[in-house]
């Protein structure tokens, strides 16, 4: 797999990049190719294990029994949630470390190393669950105690983590090197972002060692008791703080191929590192949301995760979402691709699978995922969202619309600019990441849809026939089979884009190096005032940004009010 590449290396190793100017060398690309590759297997599994899981909560098929159900759906967590991502972030560092500051990966036998533990902590983590017999039980991804799984899940679980960390040592030591020779230049932005990434991948990944640690132990009966309120609020270190490793690395994304891809440039770098710094102190703080209805907490520690410290990571994500469309619109415009208001959007390359699914990743991430984290994270709010369906609502929006599209994305030009293969299946590696994106956003309204109205309870197997219950879920069988439709075409979505990728690894003509619409500035995301006009940045129209931030700025209004009617409606204030 490693040798697939068509390109050439000079007696040192390197290469230079003809789309991005980038001097890559080979250590650095092979290892991107081995976790990239791996990540988009990772997605084939949890994709179709993802089929079983949305046709049995669709009751009109209702595929797998109970039993079977709560075992599919761990595998369909941990594969999609878990391997996807962290594989993929694993070679994002590796690009914003060493492609973007042309270097030799340092430490590689560490990378494969890191490479190897990951495998097997997955490959241990699939075998403990879908060999788990009761009186275990199956751990879903939060895996709460005093529920005990298997001992091998939580063993695979530590490995897992460990390699993870382990892997992320040689992008730090690119930084370090880069640091010591150039103590005075700053990190090019897309390095920036990608080292604050690690920082907050760091946290998270020994956050979930200190957590699962001590529960091997426990179940493996060297620890007599653990206590559960420990684990639940150490537990979300990990259980959040990895979606938090994908928020960053997805946003890194965005600057990276907006500007690859699209000709954008950086409007103000010091604001966009100051988001990414916000994001540094306060955005894993918004794993408070998930601990909001539980009784070990104190009020004090849930308004102030919940107000004051998650206004940092708001003003954050505020910023990114002004500064990436307004890149490109600056970029676009100097390079008159486009005038009037929106025309440097209209022109824009919309057939390159690569940027559609990268601007499908923002405005989807921003709309759906971004809107509904804000109020879902809301100490009142939260007890409408709590344990219903609208919860994986919600993060099917931030990971399987935002982050995933924005892998997706990347996937493309990593065949292209690292493998040296063009894409095959033409008008459907066009239409893939429209049919993704429209079917998963649709999945992902009716989920929070069926949450917030009907109150129909998340990771239950069945909805009509819930024992004990004395609701009645009836009406909500319509919304059910939107859902299961879409469900049907966001998974054929999905399983286009692997048998693209699959197939242009092995029968893809050799990618000739170039792009035909844009030129782009090979600095690796920083802005930048060379070409036919020299102005600043800020010199151009913003515009085209400016409405289209108003729009999101307006809907976030408008369902953050819907959201408190809906509140008032089971508050009965008065007689």
């Amino acid at each position: 797999m490693l040798d697939l590449a068509t390109y050439d290396y000079d007696d040192d190793g390197f290469r230079t990049c003809g789309v991005t100017g980038l001097r890559i060398h080979k250590s650095a690309e092979d290892m991107v190719k081995l976790f990239g590759v791996t990540s988009i297997v990772a997605l084939a599994v949890g994709g179709a294990f993802a089929l079983f899981v949305a046709m049995t909560r669709w009751e009109v098929i209702g595929l797998l029994p109970p039993g079977d159900f709560y075992q599919y759906l761990t595998i369909h967590a941990w594969y999609l949630l878990i391997f996807w991502m962290v594989f993929m972030e694993i070679a994002i560092l590796y690009v914003g470390g060493p492609f973007v500051l042309g270097r030799r990966l340092p430490l590689k036998r560490v990378s494969g190393a890191g490479y190897g533990l990951m495998v097997l902590g997955a490959a241990i983590i699939t075998w403990g669950t879908w060999t788990q017999e009761l009186p275990n039980q199956a751990p879903l991804l939060t895996s709460y105690v005093p529920l005990k799984s298997p001992t091998s899940f939580y063993l695979g679980v530590d490995v897992f983590l460990l390699g993870a960390v382990v892997a992320a040592v040689p992008f730090l030591a690119s930084i370090w090197q880069e640091k010591r020779e150039t103590p005075n230049q700053a990190l090019p932005l897309i390095a920036f972002g990608a080292f604050i990434t690690s920082i907050v991948a760091l946290e998270a990944l020994v956050g979930g060692l200190i957590t699962y640690v001590p529960t091997l132990l426990w179940r493996a009966g060297f620890l007599e008791h653990l206590d559960a309120a420990w684990y639940r609020q150490m537990y979300w270190i990990i259980g959040h703080g990895s979606q938090q490793i994908n928020l960053l690395a997805m946003i890194t994304i965005w600057y990276f191929l907006t500007h690859v891809l699209g000709g954008a440039e950086v409007a103000s770098e010091k604001v966009s590192r100051t988001a990414f710094v916000l994001y540094l102190f306060f955005i894993n703080l918004g794993a408070a949301h998930h601990l909001m209805s539980d009784p070990a907490v104190s009020t004090g520690w849930r308004m102030w995760n919940t107000s004051y410290a998650a206004y940092g990571a708001v003003i954050a994500s505020m910023i990114h979402a002004f500064a990436i469309p307004a890149g490109l619109e600056v970029g676009r415009r100097r390079k008159n691709k486009g005038g009037g208001t929106f025309g440097w959007l209209w022109s824009a390359p919309w057939k390159d699978p690569g940027f559609s699914a990268t601007i499908l990743s923002i405005i989807l991430f921003g709309f759906l995922g971004g809107t509904t984290g804000v109020m879902m994270g809301q100490m009142q709010l939260n007890m409408t969202w709590h344990n219903t369906l609208a919860t994986p609502g919600h993060f099917h929006a931030t990971v399987a619309t935002g982050t995933t599209l924005a892998f997706m994305g990347l996937g493309y030009y990593v065949l292209r600019l690292v493998f040296g293969r063009d894409w095959i299946g033409g008008i459907l590696a066009t239409i893939q990441p429209f049919l993704y994106a429209g079917a998963m956003g649709l999945v992902c309204l009716m989920m929070m849809y069926l949450g917030l109205l009907f109150g129909v309870p998340r990771r239950h197997p069945s909805v009509m026939d819930i024992p004990g219950s004395a609701f009645d879920f009836a009406p909500s069988k319509p919304f059910f089979a939107v859902f299961g439709i879409a469900a049907l075409l966001a998974i054929l979505g999905g399983a286009l884009f692997v048998v693209v990728a699959v197939g242009t690894l092995l029968f893809g003509s050799e990618y000739d190096g170039t792009l035909p619409e844009e030129t782009p500035l090979p600095d690796g995301g920083a802005s930048a005032t060379d070409g036919p006009d020299s102005k600043a940045a800020h010199a151009f129209s913003m515009r085209g940004t400016f409405i289209l931030t108003m729009v999101f700025f307006l809907t976030f209004v408008v369902l953050y009010a819907l959201n408190w009617y809906l509140l008032s409606q089971v508050w009965t204030i008065g007689p």
